[in-house]
């Protein structure tokens, strides 16, 4: 039996998405590069803001998504995000804790409002990101508590995050504390336009902290610049014992130390939104592997929650994915 206190402890961008239906000809009028995130600052945030459709806000944020469906699997998860002490601080706070996650992180009260992403979603399912990090870019190794990370199986690191000086030292701080722990660490790649600015630190900090990696097929490709997704696994194969990689329809690919199983993807009647469908597949994998699954059980765990999430619009789960589950017989 585990004495970890938590599955999974998350590190990331404390955001509430900002969601609406959008055309391409409306990315185009406004410079918004489709299917990927693009920073913006304060004033391009609220033009966009003033210009979209109407939209659904919903607590979210790459790793906070992946925690809250680690929880809503039944497994424990804590989160580790920046908000300041404003009105969408406090809806992000209170949402992440109604959905089961721990979170106990000092609300900045002053400086930078509370961060958002405005997320434009075509007739083809693709989300086009337009964050602005507010708050979240502020996080700090002194926002990391050396109790929680070494209380938790994994810490998940994500790759949005990776921008702010102060935040790569808290993911350096985090892994060291996780290791000497003897637990893991995990990292998500989280978008092309992240890998492309980062790549060789990406690199290094894969090769030299992190267990479990998370990347799609497009992420890999540019982490190992090459065209081929089997050239970017057999090059990961040497930089990292375990991986779950997406590839769309098309399913994942678990690497599991010296192993590779092809995992297909959960049919889904019709992709509505795609947003946090990797997210989703980690919360699933993440957890399978804290539970003792094996690798094709944590690749369809992964499957079956990013199915569901694609199945409707936002990153958070409307079913139950714990129910989900047991009806596919990948868990009790």
């Amino acid at each position: 039996m585990s004495d970890a206190r938590f599955d999974v402890l998350g590190i990331g961008n404390a955001l509430v998405d900002v969601l609406a239906h959008s055309s391409d000809d409306f990315l185009t009028e406004n410079g918004i590069a489709k299917g990927t995130m693009n920073l913006v600052d304060a004033e391009r945030a609220t033009a966009l803001y003033g210009k979209m459709e109407p939209a659904v806000e919903i607590s979210g944020g790459s790793a906070a998504n992946t925690m809250v469906g680690i929880a809503e699997l039944g497994g424990r998860a804590a989160y580790v995000g920046k908000v300041k002490a404003d009105q969408l601080g406090e809806v992000f706070a209170h949402d992440i804790r109604a959905a089961g996650v721990s979170y106990t992180v000092d609300m900045a009260p002053e400086g930078e409002p509370s961060g958002r992403c405005l997320i434009m979603v075509t007739p083809d399912a693709q989300r086009s990101m337009n964050t602005f990090l507010g708050a979240s870019s502020t996080l700090s190794p002194a926002d990391v508590r050396a109790d929680d990370v070494a209380a938790s199986e994994v810490t998940y690191l994500e790759g949005y995050l990776f921008d702010p000086a102060p935040a790569k030292e808290a993911f350096y701080k985090a892994a060291n504390i996780a290791h000497q722990a003897d637990r893991k660490v995990s990292l998500t790649l989280s978008d092309p336009f992240c890998v492309d600015r980062y790549r060789d630190e990406f690199l290094h900090l894969i090769e030299t902290e992190v267990d479990i990696l998370f990347a799609n097929e497009a992420e890999l490709k540019s982490l190992y610049q090459t065209s081929s997704f089997d050239d970017g696994l057999q090059a990961l194969m040497h930089h990292c014992p375990m991986a779950g990689l997406t590839r769309s329809e098309h399913g994942s690919v678990v690497l599991w130390n010296d192993e590779v199983h092809v995992i297909a993807a959960k049919p889904v009647g019709k992709v509505v939104d795609t947003t946090g469908a990797g997210d989703a597949y980690a919360a699933g994998f993440l957890f399978g592997l804290a539970k003792g699954k094996d690798a094709k059980t944590c690749g369809q765990l992964g499957s079956m929650a990013a199915a569901e999430i694609i199945s409707h619009f936002g990153a958070r789960p409307e079913a139950d994915l714990k129910a989900l589950a047991k009806e596919a017989g990948l868990m009790e």
